[in-house]
């Protein structure tokens, strides 16, 4: 059910950047003094995708750093019983 979820709000996500990229299409600038030089003007639809791509890239870094476990967690169980 959890994956099901997850699966309807990335893709509600991404109809809304369609969508937003869709209907704003005329060039638009971006600034961004801390990595560029000069003005970026592009497609409202490329800004968009840029800009939504890199955070989910870093989400994903983020988020997928979890912790790595040599033994699964069921044989951990086991082992400790033993002892």
């Amino acid at each position: 059910m959890k994956i099901i979820v997850r699966a309807l709000v990335f893709l509600s996500a991404m109809f809304l950047v369609i969508y937003i990229a869709m209907t704003n299409t005329a060039n638009i600038s971006l600034h961004f003094p801390l990595l560029l030089e000069k003005d970026i003007k592009q497609p409202a639809a490329f800004i968009y995708f840029g800009v939504v791509s890199s955070g989910v890239i870093a989400g994903l870094m983020l988020h997928g750093g979890g912790s790595q476990e040599t033994e699964p967690k069921s044989s951990r169980g086991a082992n400790s019983k033993k002892k």
